[in-house]
């Protein structure tokens, strides 16, 4: 992906110099909400092997900066493993949280949308933890996908059982 700069915020390729604030921004969300339902904070190295994955797969993995901070990332890994799938992955945004509700997710997810159609991926799936706040659903219908599917009280996190929104959009 090409560096995109939209009112401040620059969305662009993650570099190894970004993952301690990805590792940062992520486990405030792993300890302090249900929005992910991952229970132990992924390390450097656990993010380092992550984005080496997603590059290695060919599929983005990009942050969002402002004014020289990292202030969100997102990127794709497969869908599931079997080969059948290889056209599908699915998608994580997150924004710090004091960056929230800026438009960050909004450019981030859509660099994804555009870098996935440009490696031949067909389809994009979201599966958002049903947390009582409509953003990440609102965020993802905004983008063009719709809700095919609700799993309830597949996680357990907190002392909450959770239901998960899945979410799909063909890419042109």
């Amino acid at each position: 992906m090409a560096t995109v700069r939209d009112s401040g915020v620059v969305v662009r390729p993650a570099g190894s110099h970004d993952l301690r604030a990805v590792t940062r921004i992520y486990a405030h969300y792993v300890l302090n909400t249900v929005v992910t339902l991952e229970e132990d904070p992924p390390t450097l190295g656990d993010w380092r092997r992550r984005a080496e994955g997603a590059c290695a797969q060919g599929l983005p993995f990009l942050v969002a900066e402002d004014a020289g901070e990292v202030t969100g990332f997102a990127y794709c890994k497969p869908w599931r493993s079997r080969s059948a799938y290889r056209h599908t992955v699915e998608d994580s945004v997150f924004v710090a949280a004091g960056a929230a509700r800026r438009g960050a997710g909004r450019r981030l997810l859509r660099g994804l949308l555009t870098d996935s159609a440009a490696t031949g991926m067909r389809q994009m799936v979201a599966v958002v933890v049903e947390t009582g706040d409509p953003a990440s659903a609102a965020l993802h219908r905004s983008c063009g996908f719709d809700e095919v599917g609700r799993l309830s009280a597949v996680g357990l996190k907190h002392g909450r059982w959770l239901d998960t929104l899945l979410l799909q959009r063909s890419l042109p």
